[in-house]
């Protein structure tokens, strides 16, 4: 079965979807001038937190992953798990070339601003595991192997952050003859953020699924149920975007330069690593579906994490956090530009796999 073009695609997108970008960035100007033009806005929202977690910030994003993931067939994931070209393609780029691209970048565009360098560098570190689910699902990639992908993202992340932390801002500066730095990233300052922003949604999406299925069969969950609960996946995540701009409204609006120039990294950033997943999946014949789940997984990081790593490490003010803030400044609109350059690709794209589920990912 052919995959539908981009034009059938966007057409059967909701009202929400197709002028997405539209309510992104309505979003993000609504959080900047919040953050603005209300003082202490940003202090009532960073004070309502429980051990160093912002529950407005999780709120949003739970809300966000919870309809995508209640939509994944849990029962096909071990079509995925036995896909190794796509499993290894994924650790490579995400654990091996991201690191290392976002380090090379970082220095050679910031040489001389080492906050600015350090939080981007952290950036680099924090791998994907919450926005990706919804850009993947908005590019119709394979919803299955996004979840296997995030989980195992989630599981290094608690394994190797703090160790690629060290080698990358002591270990090989040291070796380069650059300027050293430190992080600090407890393990369990890491496993809390994977277990509250993948762990909830996920166990609450695979719940929804098998209780729903057995008591009203699949037809009512996939006709009925899904499409009630899909829309909040998207109102989740312009409620995220005006909290985390409106913490940074009066950084980002003081600084314009400093932002530009912490831009330019993060921009060359997305497009390699997006580009590089997109070919290295072709190149791998993995299909349309998880190559575009290569690509958005590759691309995307836990900005979350980096924003509360760079927080808890140099402060709320310093260099570091507002970079770290920068991040999705950037990756928000450029990731959904990406979703249309997908979806623009679809029917021009030279492989098929099997098994795939692209026919079935149209929304």
């Amino acid at each position: 079965m052919s995959a539908p073009t981009d034009d059938k695609v966007v057409a059967r997108l909701s009202t929400l979807d197709r002028f997405l970008p539209v309510w992104i960035g309505v979003a993000m100007v609504a959080g900047l001038f919040l953050g603005r033009l209300i003082p202490g806005v940003d202090t009532a929202i960073e004070k309502v937190q429980i051990d160093g977690v912002s529950l407005p910030i999780a709120l949003g994003l739970l809300i966000m992953m919870y309809p995508v993931l209640a939509k994944v067939r849990y029962d096909r994931l071990d079509t995925v798990t036995g896909d190794r070209k796509l499993l290894i393609g994924s650790l490579v780029l995400n654990w091996v070339v991201g690191p290392a691209l976002m380090f090379t970048l970082a220095w050679l565009m910031l040489p001389d601003l080492p906050e600015y360098r350090t939080g981007l560098i952290i950036v680099g570190l924090a791998r994907c595991i919450a926005m990706v689910i919804i850009w993947n699902d908005l590019a119709c990639g394979d919803r299955e192997a996004a979840a296997v992908l995030v989980a195992i993202n989630s599981v290094f992340q608690v394994i190797m952050f703090a160790v690629l932390g060290w080698f990358y801002l002591s270990v090989l500066p040291g070796w380069l003859g650059l300027e050293q730095t430190t992080i600090d990233a407890s393990p369990w300052q890491i496993a809390k953020s994977v277990l509250i922003f993948l762990g909830i949604p996920l166990v609450a999406g695979y719940l929804s699924r098998r209780i729903g299925e057995r008591a009203k069969g699949r037809d009512w969950y996939e006709q009925s149920f899904i499409p009630k609960i899909d829309p909040w996946a998207l109102y989740g995540l312009l409620f995220t975007i005006v909290i985390l701009f409106s913490l940074q409204g009066d950084q980002i609006a003081s600084k314009p330069w400093d932002v530009v120039r912490i831009a330019l990294p993060l921009l060359a950033y997305f497009a390699v690593m997006w580009g590089g997943g997109y070919l290295l999946g072709a190149a791998m014949r993995l299909g349309y579906a998880r190559t575009t789940t290569l690509a958005f997984t590759a691309a995307g990081n836990n900005f979350e994490l980096a924003i509360a790593v760079a927080i808890g490490t140099y402060g709320a003010t310093s260099g570091q956090a507002l970079a770290g803030v920068v991040g999705p400044l950037i990756e928000v609109p450029v990731l959904v530009a990406l979703v249309y350059v997908s979806l623009a690709l679809r029917r021009r794209f030279p492989f098929t796999a099997a098994p795939t589920t692209a026919a079935r990912n149209v929304r």
